[in-house]
Order: structure tokens, then sequence, then C-alpha cells
């Protein structure tokens, strides 16, 4: 089986990279390591394209690769980017090329959707409910959501949209002010520095392990039929629990230190309901937020 990763340098395409790779998966690793790392993809024996998803002529010369799935992660994930064009042109017009690529080859598409669709929503939050996107990433992410369901009807080819929570693991280093809550505040504390979380650390978030995250995309490209659907673990960690966490693993005793939240369009609170990732994908996080820090952190510790 030949797979098509892109943004394969990056996060969590790193780890779907990985994981394919120890499944004899033959990979191919697209990315323009604007986002990604060329470390995340160190020693892995793929075949590597330097490039990007808007380019529409480098992803049409991708026919005849003999593609049997393509994982979609390549997008703009950072939430603050206020350029809507940018935003609209990478994730949007890019997915629509990747859409193309996949009717040419004949070959599913998983891709990387966002809990940011809901924005400040009623939780848990079910893929039923109105969206409610609060910048212009959920804006992209919710539009890629309306595209897909219109080609998988027009085409037959099976399109699955993974409405990611808040994923933390290994290979998110390279993100700077973009890691996880949990990578940043496990940084700040391995320097010695208390954790800073906005007032009063009471915000709420569907943590999910990458290992996990890795999973439902696998488990996307073996379902039955098209659907999209959230990627969460269905329960929710305040910052100060994961503080709490942090120290257990870390052994140590910093407090936290709060200040205001400058962010007018934040979510206070996210949680996935799970029911239909279950039923349509057969999938359920398999790590606990407990579970899924202390593997992190020793990861950490060996790097």
């Amino acid at each position: 089986m030949k797979a098509l990763v892109t943004g394969g340098a990056g996060f969590i395409g790193a780890n779907i990279c990985e994981y394919l790779l120890k499944q004899n998966f033959k990979v191919i690793c697209l990315d323009d390591f604007l986002k990604g790392s060329e470390k995340n993809i160190q020693g892995m024996d793929l075949e590597f394209i330097k490039g990007s998803v808007v380019d529409e002529r480098l992803i049409k010369s991708l026919n005849g690769k003999g593609i049997d799935v393509i994982f979609h992660e390549a997008a703009i994930t950072d939430t603050t980017v206020t350029d809507d064009n940018l935003m609209l042109q990478v994730n949007v017009e890019g997915f629509k090329y990747i859409l193309n690529l996949a009717r040419a080859e004949n070959c599913p598409v998983v891709y990387a959707s966002s809990a940011a669709v809901y924005g400040d929503g009623f939780v848990p939050m079910k893929e039923s409910q109105k969206p409610n996107p609060l910048n212009i990433y959920g804006v992209s992410k919710l539009k890629m959501d309306e595209i897909s369901p219109i080609f998988s009807r027009e085409t037959g080819l099976k399109v699955v949209g993974l409405r990611y929570f808040n994923v933390y693991g290994p290979k998110e280093d390279f993100k700077a002010s973009a890691m996880s809550m949990i990578r940043q505040l496990g940084f700040q504390m391995l320097k010695g520095n208390a954790p800073r979380v906005f007032k009063w650390g009471e915000q709420e978030r569907d943590f999910i392990y990458v290992k996990d995250v890795v999973t439902a995309n696998i488990k996307a490209f073996e379902a039955e039929k098209s659907c999209i659907v959230n990627v969460g673990t269905g329960k929710r960690t305040s910052f100060n629990r994961i503080i709490e966490i942090l120290n257990n693993n870390l052994n140590t005793d910093f407090k936290p230190d709060y200040f205001d939240n400058p962010y007018n369009f934040y979510q206070n609170h996210t949680q996935a309901d799970p029911t239909l990732a279950q039923k349509s994908l057969g999938f359920k996080a398999g790590f606990s937020i407990e579970e899924g820090i202390k593997d992190y952190v020793l990861a950490l510790t060996r790097s």
C-alpha cells in the first residue's frame, strides 16, 4: 500500500508517517517546511517531496504515483493568524487540489478538520450541532467540511474528516507558540519557571494524545463510508489539573502564574461527544489524560 501524507513533517503528519512505515506502507511525505520540521522525519525510509499543497502544478504531478490513500494534514493551524486570504488559500484551496488528486488516483482521503468549527458552543460538542467558528481558522475548517461530502457524492470516493480536539504529544516542539498547552506548560516547568495560564486556570480542554489521533486516522482509512467525526476523548480537563499532573510526573511543585486573557475569540471549554466516531469508525481514545502525559514526559526525557 502507498500513502501520501501532506504536512508529513508536521506534528500529526510525522506521527502518521512513522506509524505507516512500521506497518510496511510505502510513504510519500509532502511538506514545504514552512510549518513542519525536517527533524521530525529524520531517519524515516520514505519518499520526500518538498512543496506546498497550494502548488497546483506540483499536486497534479503526483497523479500516476499509484497512491492508495491520502492523509491530508497540511494546513495553517495557528489560530492567531488573521490573514483571511492566506488561511483560506492554504486550508481550503489546497484541500481542493488534494481532492482533485484523489479523483485522479481514485483513492480515499482522510483529512484534518478541527473542533474550532464549534467555537464556544455547547459541550459536549456534537457533529450535528450548529457550527460557530470564532476565527478564520475555524471558518476554513468548516468550509473543508462543507466541501468534502459534496465531493464524495459526486465521485463515490470515501472522504473522512476528523475534527481534532486538543492534540498533544511527541514531534510538536517546532510549533513554538502553537504547541499544545500541555507542552507549553511542561516546557516552562522544565526550565524552572512557574507555568503561566489565563485567569484562573479553569478553562477546560478535551486533550487527546497524538498516538490516539494516529489510530483515528487509520480507522478512518478502514471505515466503510464517508463521514465527519470528532476525535477527542469525550472528557475535559482544566489547565489547573494539567499543571497538577505535570508536577506529579516532573517531580516539581509549581504554582500557576495567572494573567489576563487578551483574546476575545477564545474557546473556554471544549469536549467531544465521541459517539459518532465510535459508531462510524470504531474509534475510542485509549489514553487517559494521566496516561498520555506520563507517556509524553517519558518521551521528552529520552530525547
